[in-house]
């Protein structure tokens, strides 16, 4: 059977359609459920939403959408999806140590996910907390002035949530 949304999903579509005026705005939140729904967004899903919102709105408008954002994983992610903001600020703070401490500690390479498919971590453009860095965002978590040694206390806290 073909992508639908779960019932909570369908509710929360029905409560946005008269929020939003321009069907167009549906999109992002409409992509927000799909990934709730599936764990990530695929062709799949976003030819369901192209199909519930309707005219103007295609696949390719959607599915640019959800490639422009680094907020929609394009493809299944762990339980604990590690995000390490590699833009200039966190770069020169020293992001670049703290994902090769994280892919070390977890046995992976960035872009990866652990074989228990607890944890994948990635590299992203900006999680706009410049002033802040190095900055990782986990799952909807942000973690700011990232030290080899605060990561490792995060990574032993998610340990031990499973």
């Amino acid at each position: 059977m073909a992508y639908q949304f779960s019932e909570e999903s369908e509710k929360r579509f029905q409560r946005l359609i008269p929020q939003f005026p321009s069907k167009r705005s549906l999109i992002l939140p409409c992509l927000f459920l799909l990934q709730a729904d599936k764990g990530f967004v695929d062709t799949e899903g976003m030819q369901y939403i192209a199909d519930r919102i309707g005219d103007p709105v295609s696949l390719a408008h959607v599915h640019g959408v959800a490639t422009f954002y680094t907020m929609y994983n394009k493809k299944p992610v762990g339980k604990f999806h590690i995000q390490i903001c590699a833009n200039i600020s966190c770069y020169l703070a020293g992001s670049d140590s703290i994902t090769e401490h994280v892919c070390s500690k977890l046995g992976i390479e960035k872009g990866e996910t652990t074989k228990d498919k607890k944890y994948t971590v990635d590299e992203v453009q900006c999680l706009g907390a410049c002033g802040f860095g190095p900055v990782a965002q986990i799952n909807d978590k942000y973690y700011e002035n990232l030290t080899p040694e605060s990561i490792e206390k995060i990574l032993s806290e998610l340990e031990k949530e499973g």
